[in-house]
Parts: C-alpha cells; structure tokens; sequence
C-alpha cells in the first residue's frame, strides 16, 4: 500500500478517466480516499461501488477546481475533519482544442486555474504537513504534451509544461525529506478529455489502436508513484520515442510532428 493505512489519498478528477481508475487502484490496494470531482453523481456512484468491493473509506467533495476559491476549501474542510492526507494525486484538468486566435479565452483562462494554479495551490497546502510528518507521495499528471510543444492544444501544452517543470523542481528540493514528487506524462489516452477539449475530430483520435486504454495508464502512474519515481512517460514506446525526440530532434521539428498528429482531420 501507498502511504500509511491511517491517513488518505487524496484524488482529484476523480469522476473519469485517469482519475477514477486509479481510485480504484488505492482502494484494491487497502487505501482510504478522498475523491474530488464536479460530479456529485458520478463521485457517489464511485464511493458505494469501491467501499461495497474493497470495503474501504471513501469520502466525497464535490468541488469545481476553475473556482480559485476551491483548493483553501479542499484543505480547510479536510482539516476540520480531521482528515490525514498523505498521498496527494493532482490529476483533474482539461484542455482548449483549436488555433489559439480562435479560441475562447475564458475556457483557456478556467483551464489554467485547474491545470496550473489549483495543482500548484493544492500541493503548497498538503506539502506542509508531509513535511512535518518527514512523510508523503505527491503524484502530477502532465502530459507528453508536456515535453513537446504541440500546436491545436498551445495553452493545454503550456500547462502541462509547467506540471512537469514544477514537479521536477520540487521534487529536487525535497530529496532527504521523506515526501517524493511523482510527474506522470501519459500519451494520449481513451479519457473523456478529447471530447470535453471538442476535439473529437483532430487526426491523432482516429488513430485510436495507438492510444492508451485508460487503465493501463492508472497502472503506470501507480507504479511510478509506488516507486517514488520524479518523471515517468507512459508506455515503453512512448518514452523511448519522446526521449529521442526531446534529446535528438530539433525541437521545431519534434513541434511539427506532433502538431500533424493534433491537427484537424480534414484541414
């Protein structure tokens, strides 16, 4: 089990994708959670089917994380109960699909309040007490997208290029203290992103025996948590491929590629 059996993990975006397969990984694996998410239906479902299988406590905060006021009420409301938070899984965000001189710049604006203020809000106020306790497991996800540059998704890319950068830095400044930094870049992914980002019609979707069941990923980003590991790109392939693409390709170049695979179908 990941952390302590007395203190909780805790997940954001939790109602889908990524997020919710790996709800059911701690839960399978002994762990209390708390479960974060806009969804009330969605979180609650998830709590009767993990606590009826895993027998195991799941508690339920129904938060919108584009509201800046939403991390200080995460931390404040689990303080009050009494709740110990050892493991911290970041993982709720969205993207923005299309040029960026056509899209909406209040969608982009929420986007960068979920994927890069609230992540970064929400990591300050848990770190503290696991600095304290000389204990903890802080688990972001970015994005391979996070370490090439992609047109299509520009601010989406931004974002998750500040995940990565911000966990790896992080994670060096606590070395020797007990709490690791886990960053998780997992390539593209069945998730119901694509469709909330209104890019269901870019090139790379229809290349859907290419992507990543979202499963696996959960598998892969448990593991490299467990493992205390600071950066883990999805899949053998997709990390041999963006290794070489960010050490050897020119980085216009890496650019280019992953911009054809994101770009509209019939442009």
């Amino acid at each position: 089990m990941i952390g302590s059996k007395a203190s909780y993990a805790l997940l954001t975006g939790a109602s889908s994708g990524i997020g919710y397969e790996l709800a059911k990984l701690f839960a399978k694996d002994g762990k209390d959670i708390v479960v974060i998410a806009r969804s009330k239906d969605k979180l609650e479902e998830l709590k009767r089917d993990l606590e009826k299988e895993y027998g195991m406590k799941v508690r339920v905060l129904v938060k919108d994380l584009a509201d800046p006021k939403s991390p200080q009420e995460i931390f404040s409301e689990l303080e009050k109960e009494g709740v110990d938070v050892d493991v911290l899984v970041n993982n709720a965000g969205f993207g923005v699909y299309g040029m960026f001189s056509g899209t909406d710049w209040q969608k982009e604006a929420e986007m960068i309040q979920v994927n890069v203020v609230a992540l970064t809000q929400l990591t300050k106020l848990f770190l503290k007490k696991m600095l304290e306790k000389k204990s903890g497991k802080i688990l972001n996800i970015s994005s391979t997208v996070g370490l090439i540059p992609s047109s299509w998704v520009s601010v989406y890319s931004g974002t998750k290029h500040y995940v990565l950068g911000f966990s790896n830095a992080i994670a060096n400044e606590l070395k020797g203290t007990g709490v690791s930094v886990t960053c998780f870049c997992p390539t593209a992914t069945k998730t119901p992103f694509w469709k909330r980002a209104n890019a269901e019609n870019s090139t790379g979707l229809k290349l859907g025996a290419l992507m990543m069941d979202v499963a696996t990923a959960a598998r892969l980003a448990y593991r490299a948590l467990e493992k205390g590991k600071t950066t883990a790109i999805a899949g053998l392939l997709p990390s041999l491929t963006t290794s070489i693409s960010v050490r050897l390709v020119p980085r216009n170049l890496a650019c280019s590629v992953a911009s054809s695979l994101l770009q509209p179908e019939h442009r």
